[in-house]
């Protein structure tokens, strides 16, 4: 499904990836074509503001050209992206000093989708409670449930092991349960 297609998505980009250290623009923008959506997107619900989040995914890219030689593993390159593009988020989020209001609609037909079978909460219902969390938060479920980070991937982003990531995000589903019920 979605996650061999990822997988094997990520091992064209492997190459890209070394190409594009090396100073290889046209690999770069290659990374930028895979990425940039899932980018914005985790940018908007962090920041919850659509217009902002173009300004946040552009900062990243533009700090991950700089980084990405210290990039170890390429195989890690989604989750180092998205961790560059949340603290851009949070840091254009607190340069701006305010939490602008603009609903950022969810396309539902690309969140992954239903009842999660671990909490049985249902992804549109934890999304549409995102608002009411902090930016961490909401970048950890629109990860989750839009672009289905399994909790390994998770991990990589937040800095958590991979269970720790799990304990994390049960918490924070029970925390909206209680609020959804």
């Amino acid at each position: 499904g979605m996650e061999a297609m990822a997988t094997a998505a990520d091992g064209d980009l492997a190459g890209s990836v070394a190409s594009a250290a090396r100073g290889d623009e046209i690999a770069f923008a290659r990374i930028i074509a895979a990425y940039h959506d899932d980018l914005r997107r985790v940018c908007g619900f962090v920041m919850r503001d659509g217009t902002l989040a173009e300004d946040a995914a552009q900062n990243a890219w533009s700090i991950a050209w700089r980084k990405l030689g210290s990039l170890r593993e390429p195989d890690r390159l989604r989750p180092w992206l998205m961790r560059i593009a949340v603290n851009e988020a949070k840091k254009l989020m607190k340069d701006r000093g305010r939490r602008s209001r603009t609903e950022i609609p969810v396309d539902v037909s690309r969140v992954a989708g239903g009842r999660d079978p671990a909490t049985g909460i249902d992804a549109l219902d934890a999304l549409a409670a995102v608002d009411r969390l902090d930016a961490d938060d909401r970048a950890l479920l629109v990860m989750r449930y839009v672009l289905g980070f399994d909790s390994t991937e998770l991990s990589a982003v937040v800095g958590l092991s991979p269970s720790g990531t799990r304990a994390r995000l049960q918490r924070l589903l029970q925390r909206l349960r209680q609020e959804l019920d």
